[in-house]
Parts: C-alpha cells; structure tokens; sequence
C-alpha cells in the first residue's frame, strides 16, 4: 500500500525541490556574470585549493562533487582549457591522473570566493534564525548519511 504525501508534506517537499534547484541556479548565474565560473568550477577549485598539495585523484574528485567521471572529465577539460586546472599523472598509480588547481585557479577562486559567500549569505543562510539553520543541517545530514549508506 502507497504512503501517499499528506498535503502539508507535499507543499513542504516541492518547497525542498524548488528551493535547492533555484538556489543552485542563482548562485551559479551570480559566479558566471562576475567571474565568468559555474558553480561547478567554483566547487572544483574549492575541493582543490583545500587538499594538499592542490590535487585529487580524478575518481575521488567525481565522488567528492558528485559527478560522473565523464562529467568530471569534460569539466576539467573545459578548466584546463580557461586554465584553471591541469592534469597530472598520479605518482603513485600511472594509470590515474590528478586535477591540479593552478596558480590562475587558485587568483580566479580568491577573486571570486568573497562574492558567492555573500551570495550564500543573502539567498540561504541569513533568511534562517541560527535555530532554523542548525535544524535544516542535521535534517540535510541526516538524508545525506542514509542516501551514502545506500
């Protein structure tokens, strides 16, 4: 037998669907029209600027973004091409490769960081009382935790 949505829990889903694809786009259109980054190179260079060495093993990149390899690697192709990133071979598996942030990167994402912080701060997180906030974290946690045990 279905469970069926009661009408508060489906206004509060769609609610849930709308607010995380258009949040995504606005912040997205915000780093494009003053940095000319998607939202998907601001998070390359992120995940990259903060591990040593500024490199990731490509596999560990795609799961860490939560794209496919192929999408990572056509991603990393067009920042290799803006000059944002570069490949390296892995040292200690020849087979892999790493995504390196470049010294272009790393000026492009401390250029654009204070911009998509407040971007984050006006469209998401100063809409929310800090008790708002902390509940919509351990909510998000707790959905990411099962969706990983999957």
């Amino acid at each position: 037998m279905t469970r069926w949505l009661s009408k508060e829990q489906q206004a509060h889903w769609r609610s849930w669907l709308t607010a995380t694809t258009v949040l995504r786009e606005q912040l997205s259109r915000e780093l494009q029209d003053s940095h000319g980054l998607t939202i998907t190179d601001y998070e390359i260079m992120v995940r990259l600027s903060e591990a040593e060495n500024k490199s990731i093993r490509m596999s560990d990149l795609a799961t860490l973004t939560l794209l496919s390899r192929s999408r990572l690697s056509h991603q990393i192709d067009r920042m290799e091409n803006a000059g944002l990133v570069s490949r390296e071979v892995c040292p200690d598996d020849r087979r892999g490769q790493l995504a390196v942030l470049t010294n272009a990167g790393m000026k492009a994402l401390v250029a654009a960081a204070p911009d998509h912080v407040e971007g984050v701060r006006k469209h998401f997180v100063d809409l929310l009382t800090d008790a708002e906030y902390k509940a919509l974290g351990n909510a998000a946690k707790k959905i990411a935790d099962h969706l990983d045990s999957l």
